[in-house]
C-alpha cells in the first residue's frame, strides 16, 4: 500500500473534519449579535406548537433584526411543562401504519453535547456515516473470519458461473477491457488509483458538499443570506434530500451484505491462483485477469489490504453502486430558481413563415449532467479494467442503489430506537432549519414577533 496507507485515512478524517467546520451554525454579525439568549432558547425548543410552526422561519428571520436582549437563558427546569416527556413517531411496513411512542430528547437540549450538535450539526452526519460504514464493515470481517474451506471453492464457482452468463449474453468484455488499459501502464496506473482511494473518500466528499448545499447554503442560522431575497442558495430540495441519500447508501450497504453472505462471488483477480488445481483451476486461470492492484507495486486501499476484509464480495459492487446514486442526484439535484434560467433558441424552417423554437437547459445543468454521468463511468471502467469486478457485479450494484433509492424510507422505522439511544446518554439531535418564503411585508414580521415576544415574557 506505501503511501496510501496513511494517505487515505487521513483524506477521509480531513474530509470530516473539514465537512463539520464548513456545514457549522455561523456566528451573528455585529447587527444580530444582539439576538438575546431568550430568543434564542424559543427558536431552538420544539415548545413552539403545531399552529405557529409555519411561521417559525419567518419569526427567525425577525428575531434576527429585532433584538430581545437578556443575559442569560431561562433555566431549563423553568420550562420543563412547556415539554412532553413523549413523542410519537410513525412505523411504515407497507401499506401498513402504525404509531409508537419514544422518549423526546428535547429535554436534554440544553446540556453541553447537545448545544454541541446545534453548533456543529455534521457531527450527527459524521456518526451516521461511521454508524453506517463500520457496521458494514464489521458484517465483512465476520464473514472473512468465519470463512469455511470450502466458501472459497463456492466462492470460484460462482464466478465460473457470472462468466458463463455473461458469454452467453455476449457481454463477457472484461479481458479485452483489462487488456486496453494493460498497454497503456499511466492509464493502468492512474486507474489503480481511483479504484483504490476514491470510492470512500469520493463518497464522503459528496456527502459534505451535499449538506452543504441543501442544507447549510439555506439556513437562517448563516447571516450571509436573506430570505428576504426571495431566493434560495442552495438546491430548494433542502435536508430532505440529503437526509434520503444518505439512507440510500446504508440500504446499499444492506442489501450487499445480505447478498455475499448468502452468495459469495470470487473476483475476477482471483481466478488467476495458481495454487489451484485441476480442471477447474486452469479453466480459472485461461481468462488471463491480472491482480493490477494489489501487491507490491499496486495501489491497493487500506480499506482491502487487511486480515479482516472479505475477498469474496465481489457481488454486487458497491463501487459502482455508491458512484451511480452520487452521479444520479448530482444530474438531477433541483437547482435554486435563479440557476435554472433556460435561453431560448430559434431556428427559421421557411423564412418569415415557420420557425422552431427549444429551450437550451442553463449551463449549470449541463455541468450537472456531465459530471454526474462521468463519476459513475469513470469507476465502472476503473473495477473492470482492474479485475476487480463482473459487468453483471455492476448491474447488481445498480439494482441496489436502485432499490436504496427507491426504499430508503424504511429506516425511518428506526427513529424510535434512536430516540432511545439519544435519551440514554441525555442528547438532543436538534432540526435544521432552512429558509422558506414568505409574502408577509417586514411591518408583519415585526408585529408576530413582539406578539410572541409578549407571550414569553
Amino acid at each position: 500500500m506505501g503511501v496510501g496507507a496513511v494517505l487515505e485515512p487521513l483524506t477521509v478524517i480531513t474530509l470530516l473534519f473539514g465537512g463539520t467546520w464548513i456545514n457549522r451554525r455561523r456566528e451573528y454579525s455585529n447587527k444580530s449579535s444582539r439576538l438575546g439568549a431568550r430568543a434564542q432558547y424559543f427558536l431552538s425548543s420544539d415548545s413552539i406548537s403545531d399552529s405557529d410552526a409555519d411561521e417559525e422561519t419567518g419569526l427567525r428571520y425577525a428575531l434576527d433584526k429585532y433584538a430581545y436582549a437578556e443575559p442569560r437563558p431561562p433555566s431549563p427546569s423553568l420550562l420543563q411543562h412547556h415539554k412532553e416527556p413523549w413523542r410519537t413517531r410513525t412505523i411504515a411496513i407497507g401499506p401498513y401504519k402504525f404509531e409508537v411512542n419514544s422518549p423526546n430528547t428535547a429535554t436534554f437540549r440544553h446540556r453541553i453535547l447537545s448545544r454541541l450538535l446545534y453548533r456543529l450539526p455534521f457531527l450527527v452526519e459524521c456518526w451516521y456515516w461511521a454508524l453506517v460504514y463500520w457496521t458494514y464493515q464489521l458484517g465483512r470481517a465476520f464473514t472473512a473470519v468465519t470463512l469455511r474451506d470450502d466458501t472459497v471453492d463456492v466462492a470460484r464457482h460462482h464466478a465460473l458461473q457470472l462468466v458463463r452468463i455473461e458469454q452467453a449474453l455476449g457481454i463477457f468484455v472484461e479481458t479485452d477491457i483489462q487488456k486496453f488499459f494493460l498497454n497503456r501502464p499511466m492509464l493502468m496506473n492512474l486507474t489503480n488509483w481511483v479504484y483504490s482511494f476514491i470510492h470512500i473518500p469520493g463518497t464522503i466528499a459528496f456527502l459534505v458538499w451535499l449538506f452543504y448545499y441543501t442544507t447549510t447554503r439555506n439556513s437562517l442560522d448563516d447571516p450571509r443570506y436573506s430570505p428576504l431575497d426571495h431566493r434560495l442558495n442552495g438546491s430548494p430540495a433542502g435536508p430532505p434530500l440529503y437526509a434520503a441519500r444518505r439512507r440510500t447508501l446504508a440500504v446499499c450497504n444492506l442489501c450487499a451484505f445480505i447478498v455475499f453472505t448468502l452468495w459469495p462471488c470470487m473476483p475476477p483477480r482471483l481466478l488467476s491462483d495458481e495454487n489451484v488445481a485441476g480442471s477447474v483451476g486452469d479453466m480459472a486461470r485461461s481468462y488471463g485477469f491480472v491482480d493490477t492492484v494489489h501487491g507490491e507495486k499496486g495501489a491497493g486501499s487500506v480499506w482491502t489490504e487487511n486480515r479482516f476484509c472479505n475477498q469474496y464480495a465481489a457481488m454486487p459492487s458497491l463501487h459502482f453502486g455508491y458512484s451511480l446514486m452520487i452521479g444520479l442526484t448530482i444530474m438531477t439535484i433541483p437547482l435554486p430558481p435563479q440557476h435554472t434560467q433556460s435561453k431560448s433558441v430559434r431556428l427559421p424552417l421557411l423564412p418569415n413563415r415557420i420557425s422552431l423554437r427549444f429551450a437550451l437547459p442553463s449551463w449549470r445543468r449541463v455541468v450537472c449532467v456531465i459530471m454526474g454521468a462521468a463519476y459513475p463511468l469513470t469507476i465502472l471502467a476503473a473495477i473492470i479494467a482492474t479485475a476487480n469486478h463482473f459487468i453483471l457485479d455492476a448491474v447488481a450494484g445498480a439494482f441496489v442503489c436502485i432499490l436504496g433509492w427507491w426504499a430508503n424510507s424504511i429506516l425511518l422505522n428506526l427513529l424510535p430506537i434512536e430516540d432511545y439511544f439519544l435519551w440514554v446518554l441525555r442528547m438532543h439531535k436538534p432540526e435544521r432549519q432552512i429558509v422558506d418564503i414568505y409574502e408577509d411585508s417586514e411591518q408583519q414580521y415585526e408585529s408576530k414577533i413582539v406578539a410572541h415576544a409578549t407571550l414569553m415574557s
